[in-house]
């Protein structure tokens, strides 16, 4: 499980930086070619990437991909119980463009470079780190200052690489690149459609994402977590976007490398607040924690274990960490 923190700044912070992002221009919508699909899937071809796909903002659907409207078992019955689906019951989803790959450091560049954006963890002076710590083995996250986007290791280390998911990013900060694209963040529903792209039974708890040769395929935690990591994944940390082999629906790293913002709001279980009184009023306070979803590499069979794509978990809409990212969806 993550370690909760207390939210750093007020729920204004949400809005602050709203006019420094200016929107791109591009073609008109309809004019616009169907954009080349990404043709990543290896440790070659991953690593060789530069971070920005073809016709880049020059292009609306720049690095996405159209999925076709159709239905999703949301959650899965084989793993946490806020994962558990009340009834197996299908949901509706209609088409949308979506991210094949994480928000990368270069597209977030790109973004920061055209509008001024200062990001929150910038602001705050603070984000939630993986330090772990063999003296205080089960306390592994901490508030440090100097981790930044550009900045993920610390200060005076080297910069985040342009093929990297983009990390240390709040819902905030993914918002403000979102709309500047004219897109948005995905729904829980959205996301978990997308990344299970027509599987209509998702892996058991604890089982790892591996081939029939036994070798990983996402990047997650191998080994006993938090001290010793084995990478048979050849990460440690972090990998570039697109090592591994894509979905049916064209989408890669939908489990692993970081968790990824959505629109939605963390309730709970996801049928936990039916019938339950308690929870009326809590859809007039603005909330404060959000659903990420997919897991990360800190997941491991002894932590975490959310390597699937009904994983979830709850986030902080302020706070910037090591192994949260984001993609983008466009509604037609």
């Amino acid at each position: 499980m993550k370690a909760v923190f207390l939210s750093i700044l007020g729920y204004s912070l949400l809005l602050a930086g709203c006019s420094q992002t200016s929107q791109p221009v591009f073609p008109n919508k309809k004019d616009d070619p169907t954009p080349a699909l990404l043709t990543l899937g290896s440790l070659s071809t991953c690593k060789n990437y530069s971070g920005l796909p073809d016709q880049w903002r020059k292009n609306n659907h720049a690095g996405m991909v159209w999925v076709d409207s159709g239905t999703v078992n949301l959650g899965s019955n084989l793993a946490y119980p806020d994962e558990i689906n009340f009834g197996e019951k299908k949901r509706q989803v209609a088409g949308f463009w979506i991210d094949q790959t994480e928000v990368t450091v270069a597209q977030f560049s790109s973004f920061v470079q055209a509008t001024g954006y200062i990001t929150d963890a910038e602001r705050q002076k603070q984000a939630a780190v993986f330090l772990p710590d063999a003296n205080h083995p089960q306390q592994w996250w901490k508030l440090k200052s100097g981790y930044t986007w550009q900045s993920p290791n610390g200060p005076q280390t080297e910069k985040a690489f342009p093929n990297e998911p983009v990390r240390f990013v709040t819902k905030n900060d993914a918002e403000h690149y979102a709309v500047w694209l004219g897109r948005d963040l995905p729904s829980e529903i959205e996301w978990e459609y997308a990344a299970k792209a027509g599987q209509t039974q998702d892996t058991p708890l604890h089982q790892a994402p591996m081939d029939h040769h036994q070798h990983p395929q996402a990047n997650y935690w191998q080994g006993e977590f938090p001290f010793h990591n084995t990478k048979q994944d050849q990460f440690e940390g972090v990998a570039p976007v697109g090592c591994f082999a894509a979905n049916n629906f064209q989408l890669y790293d939908t489990i692993g490398n970081v968790w990824e913002w959505t629109s939605s709001v963390y309730q709970g279980a996801h049928d936990q607040h039916m019938g339950d009184y308690q929870h009326l009023r809590q859809t007039n306070i603005p909330s404060q924690n959000f659903v990420i979803k997919g897991g990360s590499y800190l997941c491991a069979d002894n932590y975490c274990a959310r390597f699937r794509n009904s994983s979830r978990h709850p986030q902080e809409f302020d706070l910037a960490t090591s192994h949260v990212g984001f993609r983008t969806i466009m509604r037609e």
